[in-house]
């Protein structure tokens, strides 16, 4: 079982998700976050005043999976996810050690979303 946790452009999560939808991926946690990577902080100017933005609106996705579909849904994120430009994301694939159902007490792969439910 893995846990893949992708950063993305909030205007590419439509995208993102019909592409997880597609491949069959269901479960689906969202999460608006802010930060930076390898883009520095920009200059824009707003009335006038020139500012900094140090920090960029990202879109933050948490999928568990069992092994056989690890490939299929990072494969899903990139294709969906990228526009080539810097700042299209990172993808994080982790261990996990143990998942319980808490509605019926499944344990680790029967209490994943099964792909395609």
């Amino acid at each position: 079982m893995k846990l893949i946790t992708a950063i993305i452009r909030p205007n590419r999560l439509p995208e993102v998700k019909e592409s997880l939808f597609k491949a069959g991926v269901r479960g689906v946690t969202i999460t608006r976050v802010s930060g930076h990577g390898g883009q520095a902080g920009i200059t824009e100017q707003y009335r006038g005043s020139q500012f900094v933005v140090e920090f960029h609106e990202k879109i933050e996705l948490k999928i568990a999976v069992s092994e056989p579909f690890v490939q299929t849904t990072i494969d899903a994120i990139v294709q969906s996810a990228r526009t080539g430009n810097v700042g299209d994301g990172k993808i994080f694939v982790q261990p996990l050690d143990h998942v319980i159902r808490i509605r019926t007490g499944e344990e680790d792969i029967e209490a994943l979303t099964p792909v395609g439910a």
